[in-house]
């Protein structure tokens, strides 16, 4: 079966990178793409996808607010959640408007195909972040496994990914809104933690460690 997938995500260049992944698996198909939440529900109506990866931070129209007109409008199509955060009220909401996957952006490689996949088969999935955010306030505690990655800071790990997909320094400096000098700070704090020397083997790194799908 042939996935038919429609993002929605402010981001132009987290959606390229998104679409650079999806475009490499033959079972994925990009029908469409917004980045105004005001048309997400008609390019659903329109474009028929199986699945909407739906950022929750989206201008026009919250991902919450929207998840509930498609769950509501079109029943068969799923929602993965994508998001900066993994906070458990996001988690909460999302899943209770109709999501049927919450994956976080710093995540957003190998976890996004995981959670496509589950959802495909009509299983719902979180992404180890989303899930350790539910386990910590259930428990009262932290204390799992640290994820792969764990070395790195939350802007890091969003760093790594980007260079692991082949994005520059400047482009990365655009997509998360900082300065190219940062992006640069970044880069060496990364490569010092990892013990790695060189762009190649920080892409090793992510790939070897679920960051990002296998480019």
């Amino acid at each position: 079966m042939n996935v038919r997938i429609l993002l929605a995500d402010d981001h132009r260049m987290f959606r390229e990178a998104l679409r650079f992944l999806l475009d490499r698996n033959p079972d994925f198909t990009v029908v469409a793409e917004t980045g105004d939440g005001l048309e997400v529900l008609a390019l659903a109506r329109e474009r028929a996808p199986h699945i909407v990866c739906m950022d929750i931070d989206m201008p026009g129209l919250n991902g919450i607010e929207i998840t509930r007109q498609i769950v509501a409008a079109l029943p068969a199509v799923k929602v993965i959640a994508l998001s900066t955060f993994s906070d458990r009220g996001y988690i909460t909401d999302m899943l209770k408007a109709g999501a049927s996957a919450y994956v976080t952006k710093a995540a957003a490689g190998v976890e996004l195909l995981r959670a496509i996949e589950a959802v495909s088969q009509n299983h719902s999935y979180l992404c180890p972040d989303a899930t350790d955010a539910v386990k910590e306030v259930m428990c009262g505690h932290g204390g799992e496994k640290p994820a792969p990655g764990s070395k790195l800071g939350a802007r890091e790990v969003q760093v790594l990914q980007l260079v692991a997909v082949g994005f520059t320094s400047v482009q990365i400096a655009e997509q998360l809104a900082i300065a190219q000098a940062t992006v640069e700070v970044h880069r060496r704090n990364i490569m010092r933690k990892l013990n790695v020397s060189s762009v190649v083997g920080l892409t090793r790194y992510a790939i070897r460690n679920g960051l990002v799908s296998n480019v």
